[in-house]
């Protein structure tokens, strides 16, 4: 039903019926998460400029928020995936007919620069290995990434169910099947060495869990893997480049290209083959088993 001058609802009344519709949807909990964090921070934006009701809002108010969030020093990446978000917002309210008109069909996505993947270094990868070792959780974290491939919305997603002893289960997501993933050694020694100190709650199911029990959040993992990539004195690195750096080197130790397209959970061969030049090799060797990084 469109919204009449005697129906006009505040901005704020509609994120939750939207962020059931994702979840209907079978969006990710790392993704409904996000979405609902970026649609908050846009609310801010306006709520700061006087601006609560969904008639309200116009194109410009849009184009400020994203120009803001790059005066914010926001990557260009970050601030266009904060858009699409809000895009989404908007089109589901039009599609829904709470609103006339979607103020955000035309508002352009930032510049992005195209850059080459990075990858560290087997000294490198040793060395951000040193600084976490302290600490077991985010240890477990970055030899999940590094060993196993899995992207960090993969790890905030894990449960407890989903470990066997070698070997794991990434659960189907949006438009992910279901995959089993094999485990070197390292990584099961990390994942035995944070569970002697993760929190014994019975109702906490997520591998992951804050001192609460409640799952940690993508954004959380990302701030602390982060900060040990700063500690390490690599801040030129994300935590994007540790799953690069488990394609780069299993491609270089002769693992078959598509026992790794599996693993990464790739829905195309080509996508993998994209890292031989990186790895500056031109065919993929035949193992067929992880290496330890």
């Amino acid at each position: 039903m469109k919204e009449t001058t005697n129906t006009k609802k505040q901005i704020a009344d509609y994120v939750p019926l939207f962020v059931k519709s994702l979840q209907d949807k079978g969006r990710s909990p790392s993704t409904v998460l996000a979405y609902r964090s970026d649609i908050d921070q846009l609310l801010s934006f306006l709520y700061e400029r006087n601006k609560t009701l969904t008639d309200e809002v116009r194109s410009v108010d849009l184009e400020n928020f994203r120009d803001f969030l790059l005066a914010q020093k926001y990557t260009a990446k970050s601030t266009s995936r904060k858009l699409n978000a809000i895009k989404t917002f908007f089109r589901w309210l039009k599609d829904n007919k709470f609103v006339e008109k979607d103020p955000s069909r035309d508002v352009s996505h930032p510049k992005i620069e195209a850059s080459v993947p990075q990858f560290l270094t087997e000294k490198e990868y040793r060395s951000l290995r040193d600084h976490v070792r302290s600490d077991v959780r985010i240890s477990a974290m970055v030899e999940l990434i590094l060993q196993a491939g899995l992207r960090i919305s993969e790890v905030a997603n894990l449960k407890l169910e989903h470990l066997k002893a070698d070997r794991l289960t990434v659960e189907s997501y949006a438009t992910q099947p279901e995959r089993e993933v094999p485990l070197t050694a390292p990584a099961v020694a990390a994942i035995q060495m944070y569970m002697t100190a993760r929190p014994q709650l019975p109702n906490a199911i997520h591998l992951f869990v804050s001192k609460n029990g409640k799952p940690l959040a993508v954004r959380n993992i990302r701030a602390a893997i982060d900060r040990y990539l700063q500690k390490a004195e690599m801040p030129q690195y994300s935590v994007n480049d540790l799953r690069t750096t488990f394609m780069v080197e299993n491609l270089k130790r002769g693992v078959d290209l598509i026992l790794l397209s599996r693993v990464s959970g790739h829905k195309r061969l080509s996508t993998t083959e994209r890292y031989l030049e990186l790895a500056q090799i031109k065919t993929s060797g035949s193992k067929q088993h992880l290496n330890e990084l």
